[in-house]
Order: structure tokens, then C-alpha cells, then sequence
């Protein structure tokens, strides 16, 4: 099964690749690596569950935020590289949290994207990952992921 049909399967639709919203491209290729810049939360051009994981967003909500930024993440590859199945290993998921004073589940929150990355690739989709607390995020998102992935020659 395809990544896209595994995305299909699992009723998820890639959205179009968000536009960059600075000076940066949203997505590059060197060599075999397709690396993102971050991507954030949203939905119809709106951020989900904008605000800091810990006070004003819940845990579950923060992770739901992750999955929708890693969704955002794949369709700006699909964008670049055309199809997923392209994708040899999945390298890193490297992710920011808005955390509220305290809260140090960002591992957690996380996982909503981990989680959909290694459903989606299977055993290619396990990667190494970082889950940094941060006090502001760009628009008051609840998370912020970049995703690194190696191509098949």
C-alpha cells in the first residue's frame, strides 16, 4: 500500500502545500533529503487549537495540533517530490511546543505527529525526533513541526 492509499485508508485528505507566509521556501531538496520548514496547525488557511499546550490548549488537543502539522508536512513533500512513495526512510520529525510554565509533556503532544508518520511508513517511517517546550510560537500555534525525509534514488 502506497502512503497515499495508507492516508486514504485512514480518511485523511492532503490539503494543498500552505504557502510560506516570510521570506523562507516551505519546502527544499538537496540530494536524497527533502527537509520542511516548519509547519503549523491549519485548516482552511485558520490555526487549530491556537494558544499554549498546558493552559489553554489540552494535551490530547496539542497532539490533534501535531497529526494536523505533520499532514501539513507530507503535503508540502507530495508538493515538491510529486508522490510519498518517493520517501525511502522518514529521518526526523522535529518539533516545538507553546507550553504553558510547567508543562513538560511536549514528548507527548508530540506523538500525535510520530504516531501518524509511522502509520502512514511503517517501518521507513520510524525516525529520530525532537520535542523542544517554547514559550511563543508564528500565529499563537500550539506546535510547530519540521520533517526530514531521505528519497529513493
Amino acid at each position: 500500500m502506497t502512503p497515499e492509499e495508507k492516508l486514504e485508508s485512514l480518511g485523511i485528505q492532503l490539503p494543498s502545500a500552505p504557502a510560506a507566509v516570510a521570506n523562507y521556501v516551505p519546502c527544499i531538496q538537496t540530494g536524497n533529503l527533502v527537509m520542511t520548514a516548519g509547519q503549523l496547525p491549519l485548516v482552511d488557511g485558520e490555526i487549530i487549537h491556537p494558544g499554549k499546550v498546558g493552559s489553554d490548549v489540552t494535551q490530547d488537543e496539542g497532539a490533534e495540533a501535531a497529526r494536523v502539522t505533520v499532514i501539513n508536512a507530507l503535503a508540502q513533500i507530495k508538493s515538491l517530490v510529486g508522490e510519498l512513495s518517493r520517501v525511502n526512510r522518514v529521518v526526523r520529525v522535529e518539533g516545538f511546543v507553546q507550553s504553558a510554565p510547567g508543562f513538560q509533556q511536549q514528548s507527548v503532544v508530540m506523538n500525535g505527529a510520530s504516531d501518524l508518520v509511522a502509520e502512514v511508513f511503517g517501518e521507513t517511517g520510524r525516525h529520530t525526533r525532537t520535542a523542544i517546550g517554547v514559550s511563543e510560537l508564528p500565529l499563537n500555534a500550539a506546535c510547530q513541526i519540521s520533517l526530514f525525509v531521505e528519497l529513493k534514488d
